[in-house]
């Protein structure tokens, strides 16, 4: 058995590293276009749905809300395989290959002639988006020192609200264009190429080079061995979190996925364009900032409470979740500001949250415990709320109401937001302590 990972001291870091703005562009640039892709989905899902299951209306929705799934499945199940190679291989490589694999993935979803292709194409674009996510956080924790890091993870997460209101508003707006729901997989597959092999050309930082206590795990040193990695089930931060992350995930995922088609349908509000662009603006512009106002005011905050990565998260869901069902029960355009402020307090957390992991794990176990993270969050989050709701929605559909209850589906997944909110506010008495520990803390001399 080899032994754990060389610790070695040197003064602490306090200061980025050599090209670490060159490289968080990167980084923010393919996060982007992964968002962009995922909701493109959603934006063209009633006109796929439309031309799959013209003749059978009876259970579509509850198909369609299965090409989450078909994603989330593959994304969540190969991310711990490559979490663990995050942890040993050049990171740079392993994202370069996932970010091509997803892209010609995408134009794939775009020259599906059936319902159970397009299935197949999502599964490969969780395939190539497994690659790309457990790493690529952990490059920007090793080139940014913790007092920094909130916020840098922060600028890489903005990608969420702006890459999703990108793909919202450009699926619509490509599709209706090209009178086509195919087109808008096609246009981003140039741009994803180009920047797997931008990858390329980046040097990997070394592992824990960043780290506030000044540790440096040794580039020729073993990695983390199997019991190493039972520490991050002792670790109550992580833990803590991750069940907060799984708990809003559930909810935002089945709502996201959904919300073109409520507002559009269920709403009444037809124009399809109009919708999504409005959607998307309001996801950028409210998304986008307290993405990173929440990094920030955790970096700001953390002198003062040790907890306040948690904090910051837990209180901004808690706040989020009335403002949601404002609504669903307050008419339209009224409604679009209730949906600003969900949003806005509901991406308060992007940040912090994952700027925990980052903090409370030892630098050679980062990738898998961001892998576990992502297995967590979608094999209990959004990978079942998106058919749990479709499910609802066919279950109460009569000749009535044809369009079913979307609001009772909503509420059946968005409880989940106090949940979250909940665990959040648990952990943040254990944050000090994890995040002074992480640098050394392995199996071996884990208390």
């Amino acid at each position: 058995m080899p032994s754990a990972p060389t610790i070695l001291p040197s003064p602490p870091r306090t200061e980025r590293s050599p090209g670490a703005r060159a490289s968080l562009a990167l980084l923010l640039s393919i996060n982007l276009f992964n968002y962009i892709d995922r909701y493109i989905l959603a934006a063209v899902e009633p006109r796929i749905r439309n031309e799959f299951f013209a003749d059978n209306t009876t259970n579509a929705a509850t198909k369609m809300g299965l090409l989450a799934p078909a994603f989330m499945v593959s994304y969540m199940l190969t991310a711990p395989i490559f979490g663990w190679l995050g942890d040993r291989f050049n990171r740079w490589i392993l994202i370069a290959l996932g970010v091509t694999v997803w892209s010609l993935a995408s134009g794939a979803s775009g020259l599906a002639q059936s319902f159970t292709m397009l299935m197949v194409t999502r599964v490969f674009v969780g395939i190539g988006e497994a690659a790309y996510g457990p790493t690529s956080p952990t490059l920007i924790a090793d080139l940014y020192p913790v007092k920094q890091r909130g916020a840098k993870l922060a600028w890489f997460y903005m990608a969420i609200p702006v890459g999703s209101a990108i793909g919202y508003a450009m699926g619509g707006s490509v599709a209706k264009l090209a009178d086509s729901w195919r087109w808008p997989f096609y246009v981003v597959v140039p741009f994803g190429i180009v920047l797997g092999v931008w990858c390329l050309f980046r040097a990997e930082p070394a592992r824990g080079q960043a780290d506030e206590a000044g540790s440096k795990t040794q580039p020729t040193s073993p990695r983390a061995r199997i019991s190493d990695y039972k520490v991050l089930f002792r670790t109550p931060s992580y833990l803590f979190n991750l069940a907060g992350m799984t708990a809003v995930t559930f909810a935002i995922g089945g709502m996201s996925f959904w919300m073109p088609t409520y507002i559009t349908e269920f709403r009444g509000l037809h124009d399809e364009g109009k919708v999504n662009i409005t959607f998307g603006a309001i996801l950028v512009v409210s998304g986008l900032a307290a993405t990173l106002i929440g990094g920030w005011l955790a970096d700001r905050l953390r002198a003062r409470y040790p907890g306040s990565y948690f904090l910051v998260s837990g209180v901004g869901v808690l706040l989020g979740f009335p403002f949601f069902l404002l609504v669903l029960w307050t008419p339209f355009p009224f409604a679009w500001i209730f949906l600003f402020l969900a949003i806005f307090c509901l991406f308060l957390n992007t940040g912090p949250a994952n700027t925990i992991i980052a903090n409370v794990v030892h630098p050679s176990m980062r990738s898998t415990a961001y892998a576990l993270s992502i297995l967590s969050i979608h094999l209990l989050g959004d990978a079942i709320s998106p058919p749990i709701i479709g499910h609802i929605v066919d279950s109460t559909r009569s000749a009535e109401h044809p369009t079913g209850n979307m609001n009772l589906g909503f509420l059946s997944v968005s409880a989940a937001i106090l949940v979250g909110g909940v665990f959040w506010v648990l952990g943040s008495s254990h944050l000090g302590r994890d995040t002074e520990r992480a640098p050394t803390r392995t199996a071996p001399n884990a208390r």
